[in-house]
């Protein structure tokens, strides 16, 4: 097979990933200017996916199972915000496709990054472009192009 990536490896990516966008989350709420310039885009979507990485970290033998439960789970938990809300359906739409496996490849990645935006968008009442859901579309698109490739 390709590439692909197991239970442990999911956990440590999306450790990272929550890491990462908490270091970022200052740069974020200066972007935040729809649909108001609030400014707490990047603090509601920290205090997302640090609740689910909370529980992703404490999972001490992960199965993707595991893993994917933590993650749907924590950030629905922990979700604040629209921007927050947003990412947890993100999140959610995720794990859906990827629980039933051991390990994912390319192919399952790309459906679980479609089955995000669908979720996502099924999720908000009035979706609009140029928020947080077209960029994950982008993202979602862009990797399904390359898993074909």
């Amino acid at each position: 097979m390709g590439n692909q990536i197991d239970a442990s490896q999911l956990k440590n990516a999306f450790l990272a990933g929550a890491n990462n966008l908490n270091a970022k989350k200052e740069l974020i709420n200066e972007l935040n200017v729809f649909p108001v310039p609030d400014g707490d885009t990047g603090t509601n979507m920290t205090m997302t996916i640090m609740s689910a990485a909370r529980e992703v970290a404490a999972i001490s033998e992960p199965t993707i199972e595991t893993v994917a439960k933590a993650m749907a789970s924590g950030s629905l938990r922990g979700a604040r915000g629209n921007s927050g809300v947003i990412l947890s359906q993100l999140i959610r739409g995720f794990t859906k496709e990827v629980r039933e496996d051991n390990y994912i490849d390319n192919l399952v990645l790309a459906k679980a990054f479609s089955r995000a935006i669908e979720t996502a968008y099924k999720a908000v009442m009035k979706p609009k472009e140029g928020t947080i859901l077209t960029v994950a579309k982008g993202m979602a698109d862009r990797i399904t192009e390359l898993s074909v490739a």
